[in-house]
């Protein structure tokens, strides 16, 4: 396993978590995602720990806390060993004030967090998305109270644009809150978004990337074919939320199996050792509702891809440019940019 410093933090987390989404029973949507029984969960948190990794995440909002509840039962005494993650500000509850980023419901949902997952502290808190009824001022002053407190020991953010993170970290910085440390964000090979803004803003603010869904729900273990779009009836059968081109999602998936023969590795080991080695990413969060699924996504870590194979798989998923990073590309000063090129 390898090991990564989370941002400009001093800790240690494995560059492969593990994402306890699907642990639980889930309605409606998530029912196509969260499938896994307290006994496969407990063989699971069991696997990845003999594999090396020391990083779990969850949220509040996965499959009504059983998720957090499931997670905090299987890593038992083995919890002091590890980094846990988890999240607030999806809707926890019926009532109006059981969802958001406001003060009362982020103090309420690390609380809430704590009793499940049986721990007295959380590793890394994360707000789960925007809100845009309460001001970031609020919610980072909420963080902060919590660290303060000792109930979280760092604070980060997931789904939010680069100038929302910016803004509070500007804030945090002013009033000497706790900062944010960690981002969780989407990015696949068939999801480049994050590298236009976010990532550039990470690197430049200290903050770790954790990945999600770094298969595109699953869609780039080659199992959805153009001849059976339903595949095994996983994931994408009922919780398909990514949007992308599916017939160049299709040619992406070719390439990865091409590459995987060389290797002798799955289309999902491709994609996952791709990302491993992209700019700014610490932790790729890996998940699953089977055991060879798990020991598929686990067997990335042993993959090197050559820089010909990287650069094959960068030119054919290379995002369009979005203004107004086209228009800083082409306004570029040609005789600086010569003179600065470094020497061979």
């Amino acid at each position: 396993m390898q090991y990564s410093r989370l941002g400009d933090t001093g800790l240690i987390v494995s560059r492969l978590a593990f994402g306890a989404m699907t642990f639980g029973t889930g309605k409606g949507p998530f029912a196509a995602v969260s499938k896994v029984g307290a006994e496969l969960a407990d063989q699971i948190i069991g696997k990845t720990l003999d594999a090396g990794i020391n990083f779990f995440n969850t949220a509040d909002g996965y499959t009504g806390g059983q998720s957090e509840e499931m997670l905090g039962k299987a890593l038992g005494a083995r919890r002091k060993d590890v980094v846990v993650s988890t999240k607030c500000g999806f809707r926890s509850g019926e009532p109006l004030l059981h969802q958001g980023l406001s003060r009362q419901h982020i103090l309420a949902s690390a609380e809430g967090s704590l009793k499940r997952l049986g721990t007295d502290y959380i590793d890394v808190y994360l707000v789960h998305r925007v809100d845009p009824h309460t001001p970031v001022e609020e919610t980072v002053d909420a963080l902060d109270s919590l660290v303060r407190q000792g109930k979280v020991r760092y604070v980060g953010f997931s789904n939010w644009p680069a100038w929302m993170a910016a803004t509070a970290v500007g804030l945090q910085k002013q009033h000497n809150y706790a900062r944010f440390r960690a981002a969780e964000m989407y990015y696949s090979l068939v999801g480049r978004d994050v590298e236009y803004d976010i990532v550039p803003f990470l690197e430049s603010a200290g903050i770790g990337m954790m990945v999600w869904s770094p298969l595109a729900g699953g869609f780039l273990t080659g199992k959805y074919t153009r001849e059976n779009p339903q595949g095994d009836g996983g994931r994408l059968t009922g919780f398909d939320m990514l949007p992308y081109d599916r017939e160049k999602g299709h040619t992406v998936v070719d390439k990865l199996r091409e590459i995987g023969k060389a290797h002798n590795a799955s289309p999902a080991q491709i994609a996952l050792t791709w990302l491993l080695r992209k700019k700014g990413v610490t932790s790729i969060l890996i998940g699953a509702n089977k055991m060879a699924q798990l020991e598929d996504n686990l067997a990335a870590a042993n993959v090197q891809l050559s820089a010909e194979q990287v650069s094959q798989l960068d030119e054919l998923t290379a995002p369009g440019a979005l203004y107004p990073h086209w228009f800083t590309a082409r306004v570029q000063d040609p005789p600086v940019a010569a003179a600065l090129q470094p020497s061979k």
